[in-house]
């Protein structure tokens, strides 16, 4: 998700300032103090006049983030699907590259987008990536995308076969522009590429 605030919060009998961020999995406070709540470890949720209101094991934690309390409070508790994160629309073209499980093309099904033919250009091309030998294919790929079209580099988090900057670097190399970061499972992070504005 990716947003922060500027905000106070309270948590045990002390209050803080400092800023929250909301990510996929957690939100996160830093301030004088760091607290970093899992989503998995919330046993309640609520906003309430521009109060956020995180019930976990050692909490309550309250967050003063003003509007943006309610919307807070819907994305922890409906977070998007990895469909949504990655942009799959009933509408769009695909080309998987590599090996991906089946629950993920179960999700491309669900979404009703359709399979890209071998030759024709495709809106998301999906590359499975495991060492960095890998990304040389990374121009190739971009080549069968269309020009408003995205490459999404599947790649292992944490490990030394494959690290972030080198994802970041072959796309680059390729003419393209990183724009997004997702997480695609546990153990795989998704970096997202398109072709600058200016080159379409």
């Amino acid at each position: 998700m990716g947003q922060e605030l500027e905000c106070t919060m309270r948590y045990q009998r002390r209050t803080l300032e400092g800023k929250a961020y909301l990510e996929t999995d957690f939100v996160l406070f830093r301030g004088a103090e760091r607290l970093k709540v899992m989503h998995r470890d919330l046993t309640g949720v609520a906003a309430k006049a521009g109060v956020l209101k995180l019930e976990f094991p050692g909490g309550p934690a309250e967050f003063e983030l003003g509007k943006a309390a309610e919307k807070w409070a819907q994305k922890i508790l409906h977070p998007p699907s990895r469909a949504d994160k990655l942009g799959v629309k009933a509408e769009l073209t695909y080309r998987l590259v590599g090996d991906f499980d089946d629950g993920f093309q179960a999700e491309l099904r669900a979404r009703e987008a359709q399979a890209a033919s071998a030759k024709a250009r495709a809106d998301l091309v999906f590359y499975a990536a495991r060492k960095s030998a890998d990304l040389t294919q990374v121009r190739k790929l971009a080549a069968g995308m269309k020009p408003d079209g995205a490459l999404w580099v599947v790649y292992p988090k944490g490990v030394q076969d494959i690290r972030e900057i080198e994802v970041l670097e072959a796309g680059r190399a390729a003419g393209l522009k990183d724009t997004k970061v997702a997480s695609f499972s546990e153990k795989e992070t998704a970096l997202r590429f398109v072709v600058p504005l200016d080159k379409r």
